[in-house]
């Protein structure tokens, strides 16, 4: 077992990617001094709890497979990929969800990282059938967490070879510590995707926040504001802008959702959202697609 270097899946190692590896592991034993310690979970109930979990589920599934007549006849019959399938997806939508997360892949991306890097997907896509005799296994496919996000970075990046990368704009307003908070919470939420996030201090008025906007023509605009403002000036801003750019809203205030939505916005950020399939969407309809770039 070791920590590999956070860039292993997509280039060969650097000396800062081996560094940032080993020092892991460093700090675990220089500060946690986990070296020194024979048994560093003994007596946490935490710890003692989780593992008497994991063993009990662990006994179940042995006996399920050994009722199947062993480990090779469960894969013949795909017991065992089924599982491994039905796991997966259960993780792919805690990651996609925000629910699990990967730092710096599906929250609190680096903003300035470097861009245009492959995504080896072909590495974690092994053949789908493999042979036992006469028998034909499916062949057990490995993926890992991030690659979703790690291609939805990269068709961003690469679409910006050759055109203008797409820009989320924060239109601030109102209530500082709210308009902080969402234009925080979107400028991370799009960087996942790869998109240039541009935030404000925040806006005097409504009129200058749209002037502004047409001034710079980004491609996305993301209303950042509280709920209780949300009533006043979401919609006068989506009304003046939504022929220019696609206006999204972060939030998703009670009470005037429907009546934005019937007016015809679409899109609105927060914390329940599908942070993948809503940056897919965006991209979608900013034309940012695999023959986009081909």
């Amino acid at each position: 077992f070791a920590v590999l270097p956070f860039n292993a899946a997509f280039e060969p190692s650097n000396d800062f990617s081996e560094r940032v590896a080993r020092n892991q592991q460093l700090v675990l034993k220089e500060e946690s001094y986990l070296d020194r310690i024979a048994d560093p979970a003994a007596g946490s109930y935490y710890i003692e709890n989780l593992t008497q979990m994991l063993v009990e589920e662990a006994w179940k599934l042995f006996l399920k497979i050994d009722e199947e007549g062993g480990f090779v006849e469960a894969l013949k019959k795909g017991t065992i990929q089924s599982q491994l399938k039905e796991s997966a997806h259960k993780r792919e939508q805690n990651i996609a969800t925000r629910r699990e997360i990967l730092l710096g892949t599906n929250q609190f991306p680096n903003f300035g990282e470097a861009k245009t890097l492959p995504v080896p997907e072909t590495v974690f896509e092994p053949d789908d059938k493999t042979m036992e005799g006469s028998t034909v296994i499916e062949t057990i496919q490995v993926v890992r967490g991030a690659q979703a996000f790690e291609a939805l970075r990269y068709q961003t990046d690469s679409y910006s070879l050759k055109k203008k990368r797409p820009t989320a704009f924060m239109f601030t307003f109102g209530n500082v510590a709210m308009r902080k908070a969402r234009a925080n919470f979107a400028c991370n939420f799009f960087a996942c995707a790869g998109f240039e996030v541009v935030d404000n201090n925040g806006f005097n008025t409504v009129e200058e926040g749209i002037q502004k906007v047409l001034s710079q023509k980004p491609e996305i605009v993301v209303i950042c504001s509280s709920d209780e403002e949300y009533a006043e000036i979401a919609l006068p801003i989506y009304e003046a802008l939504k022929k220019n750019t696609i206006v999204a809203l972060a939030g998703y205030p009670a009470g005037i959702t429907e009546e934005l939505k019937a007016a015809g916005m679409e899109h609105f950020i927060h914390v329940k959202s599908n942070v993948l399939e809503t940056l897919q969407k965006f991209q979608k309809q900013l034309g940012i697609t695999d023959e986009s770039f081909n």
